[in-house]
């Protein structure tokens, strides 16, 4: 068995595989352009139209970021033009998989033929590891999200082959037996429904908790957005769980550039006449789609609250032209003196400072015990919320004496996810480790 360790001034070839999803292909395209910063090369694989969806290459890493296209295969039930998840509807994506799978033997095939030093790959290709680790090619799952979300499935085992303990809904509505720390940590029964679903071989040919635990299970090291600062204990846990390396790459926080769009102008100017931290800001995401009913009870739950907001509120991806979101008879009308219904995209960046997504329970799970948020509650069978709910919960936040622990918290919060100067360090931590790595030459645990 060859291996030797690389030199922190070799310059190294990393190879970037993510999802097919923009909330997974951005974050390794930012953590591309990082480790191309330092002075290393990046292939980044994705297919043809995705890759022409990316943000311009900064001019001064064009010459270090190499695009590598590569097509999905023709796939019974996937739309022709649909190459991510924004493209279609939720019931699609199992073939989404299945045509990402079917990249295996080209994506190979460039692997044989480049011999990278890295590569970093997402949940999805369960079959990889093995084929990097036969090539001598140091291998590694980047983890988007948080580390709670990972270490609730448990050990890469019991992703694979399943648990007698896990099999109906009930059992994922308590914290797992293998967190030894006290923790609210649970699914409730209408996010459990869904789980049940998703430990359960669909029409890709596998789970996604089979996808996740190969992968796993096939690492040399976890690489995961987060930090110690907000996550520590659960990071830790990771390590217990999968006996191996969980790194921190920090929350990469972009820059804010300037912008003197149209857009941003107007957005700006309603911005600028509302009071200091006054405004909630309302985005469900391009990949949610709320029903009609639950629309409507969020716009008059904020129409209730008597606070000033701004919605930005986008059509579903997956959804035709003809598609069109209903909101309540002259609701904007009513609100236009303290609301902004915003319907083409907006600079969420600008806006908020700092961007965190709550969309999965468990992380909703943890915000709220962190007190820096609140869930605003729904029915325990099927999730749904009313107007008053969403009312009261606003004006607990944003108005009442109580809320002001939450203000607090989330103040000092930002004061985390914001600090460059932190993540950089983090950056440099997670690149020292990619240069000082012992590469192996031939497959060992993997096989």
């Amino acid at each position: 068995m060859e291996s030797r360790t690389m030199a922190k001034t070799s310059k190294l070839h990393v190879v970037m595989f993510p999802w097919l999803g923009f909330g997974h292909i951005i974050p390794f395209f930012e953590l591309s352009k990082f480790i191309a910063h330092r002075g290393h090369k990046i292939s980044f694989v994705s297919t043809p139209r995705n890759i022409d969806r990316l943000p311009k290459i900064p001019p001064h890493l064009i010459s270090s970021i190499t695009l590598f296209k590569i097509p999905l295969p023709k796939v019974e039930g996937l739309p022709e033009s649909a190459e991510a998840t924004m493209d279609i509807k939720n019931e699609y994506i199992p073939h989404l998989k299945k045509a990402f799978d079917g990249r295996e033997a080209e994506l190979t095939c460039f692997l044989e033929n480049s011999l990278p030093d890295w590569i970093l790959y997402d949940f999805a290709p369960y079959w990889l590891p093995p084929v990097a680790a036969r090539l001598g090619i140091s291998r590694a799952y980047f983890r988007i999200i948080n580390a709670w979300f990972l270490a609730f499935f448990g050990p890469s085992e019991t992703m694979i082959n399943g648990s007698d303990e896990r099999k109906k809904a009930e059992d994922f509505m308590i914290p797992p037996k293998w967190i030894r720390f006290e923790t609210k940590l649970s699914y409730r029964r209408y996010e459990a429904n869904w789980l049940v679903r998703a430990t359960q071989t669909n029409d890709s040919g596998f789970s996604d908790s089979y996808r996740g635990g190969k992968v796993i299970d096939g690492s040399e090291v976890i690489f995961i957005r987060h930090c110690n600062e907000f996550e520590s204990i659960w990071l830790k846990l990771l390590e217990e769980i999968h006996k191996r390396p969980v790194i921190p790459v920090g929350l990469m926080p972009p820059q804010v550039k300037e912008d003197n769009s149209q857009s941003w102008v107007s957005i700006k100017a309603w911005l600028d006449d509302q009071n200091e931290l006054s405004v909630v800001y309302v985005a469900l995401g391009s990949e949610v789609s709320p029903s009609q009913d639950q629309l409507h009870e969020l716009a008059l739950g904020l129409e209730l609250s008597g606070v000033p907001f701004f919605w930005a509120l986008r059509k579903p991806s997956g959804f035709g032209e003809s598609y069109e979101v209903v909101l309540p008879d002259g609701f904007e009308e009513r609100v236009k003196d303290r609301g902004m219904v915003w319907k083409s995209w907006a600079p969420q960046l600008k806006i908020l400072t700092m961007t965190r997504w709550v969309d999965q329970g468990l992380n909703a799970r943890i915000v709220a015990d962190k007190q820096f948020g609140i869930e605003i509650p729904r029915n325990d069978e099927d999730g749904s919320f009313t107007r008053n709910s969403v009312s009261d919960s606003i004006k607990l936040v944003m108005i009442n004496f109580e809320g002001k622990k939450f203000r607090n918290k989330a103040k000092e919060m930002s004061g985390i996810f914001g600090d460059k100067k932190l993540h950089d360090r983090y950056i440099d931590n997670f690149i020292n480790f990619l240069e000082n790595h012992r590469i192996i030459s031939s497959a060992t645990e993997s096989e």
